[in-house]
């Protein structure tokens, strides 16, 4: 069995450390079983992302789809901000480590912006609960001063979307997460 750690800081977010097992020959390590989240739904989609040090895939949220995130190889530093209206840790930010020479999972539960900065190159396997849909892909400004993110870079490379993304004052009402987001 997995250890599961929840995060001391944000309500509903949960580190798997999952179990390896190995030998002269090389190891086996099982990322992800649904019974290990509780918030959990199928995933019904697997992604890759690939990045070069230095860049950073800024603070982005969904409002009915939760992630699993896995690096398999390289270091991120992975910042989080509680966006849910009525969460006990609504405001709140939490910055972890994850390394692909470390077997750790990360669940991100919806309504919980999430991005990461590549601390060397790196590559990230992620599953998601929802399709892709483009009209659930929200953003939050990564450098927002409410946010306060420790990125772990001076000089971050980022997307023009995430050049532009709101501040969380500014996010409209309707698309700013509640804690009841999905049925």
């Amino acid at each position: 069995m997995p250890e599961l750690i929840p995060s001391s800081t944000i309500a509903d977010v949960l580190l798997v450390r999952p179990d390896v097992h190995g030998d002269e020959r090389g190891r086996f390590v099982e990322t992800y079983r649904r019974s290990w989240l509780p918030l959990g739904r199928e995933m019904v989609q697997g992604n890759r992302s690939e990045k070069s040090a230095g860049a950073v895939v800024g603070l982005h949220y969904h409002l009915h789809q939760a992630d699993y995130w896995y690096v398999l190889r390289g270091r991120a530093r992975v910042v989080l901000h509680d966006l849910r209206q009525g969460s006990a840790t609504d405001g709140a930010t939490e910055a972890l480590d994850l390394n692909g020479d470390t077997e750790q999972g990360l669940f991100i539960p919806p309504g919980v912006a999430h991005g990461f900065a590549a601390l060397t190159d790196l590559l990230l396997w992620y599953l998601v609960d929802g399709y892709y849909n483009e009209a659930d892909e929200l953003g939050l400004a990564w450098d927002d001063p409410a946010v306060g993110a420790d990125w772990g870079l001076s000089d971050p490379v980022l997307s023009a979307r995430d050049r532009v993304n709101p501040r969380r004052e500014d996010i409209p009402a309707g698309v700013r997460p509640g804690t009841v987001l999905r049925t």
